[in-house]
């Protein structure tokens, strides 16, 4: 039995449709690929580090911020400022030019993922940036002492300044 021409013409419609699919899914799937690494192994990928699209993690070096309204220029370190590593820590210069401001937690020694390619130059051209939240928001640690546990709630001290409302069946005369 022979098939009919409709037959083939849907068959090789279907076919060309499933392959463009197939062809676009894994284009797509190389183009948004991206690899994370240190600021050490960085220095170290050698020439795959100029054709890649990164995800570099690293602390904001205190007083290294340069903002120019969306656009912040910032130094990256391997360590907290205050960790005695600090000093030995590789150092990496971060360009962000995305398409948003950074995000408000972005400040010193602020934990920082920056995403984008590395530069011949020895910079990084970050695309987009995400800030950690400090560690004074984080939640409070089972059987920690209380002092240690990070403040989250307001006083009540501060709520019981406000005053009460008088019951809406009393009036003022009373």
């Amino acid at each position: 039995m022979k098939p009919s021409a409709n037959t083939l013409r849907i068959g090789i419609a279907s076919a060309v449709i499933i392959g463009t699919i197939v062809w676009l899914a894994y284009t797509g799937y190389g183009a948004n690929k991206s690899y994370y690494v240190t600021i050490a192994e960085l220095g170290r990928m050698g020439d795959k580090a100029y054709h890649s699209q990164l995800r570099v993690d690293g602390f904001v070096k205190p007083g290294s911020i340069q903002q120019d309204g969306p656009h912040v220029t910032f130094v990256l370190d391997e360590f907290e400022s205050h960790s005695p590593k600090a000093a030995m820590g590789h150092m990496l210069t971060v360009v962000y030019k995305g398409s948003e401001p950074p995000p408000d937690t972005f400040k010193d020694d602020a934990q920082a993922l920056a995403e984008g390619t590395y530069g011949r130059d020895g910079v990084f051209h970050a695309t987009m940036l995400q800030a950690k939240c400090a560690s004074k928001y984080a939640p409070a640690q089972p059987n920690a002492s209380p002092a240690a546990r990070p403040a989250m709630t307001k006083s009540v001290a501060a709520s019981e300044s406000v005053p009460a409302v008088p019951p809406a069946n009393q009036t003022a005369a009373n």
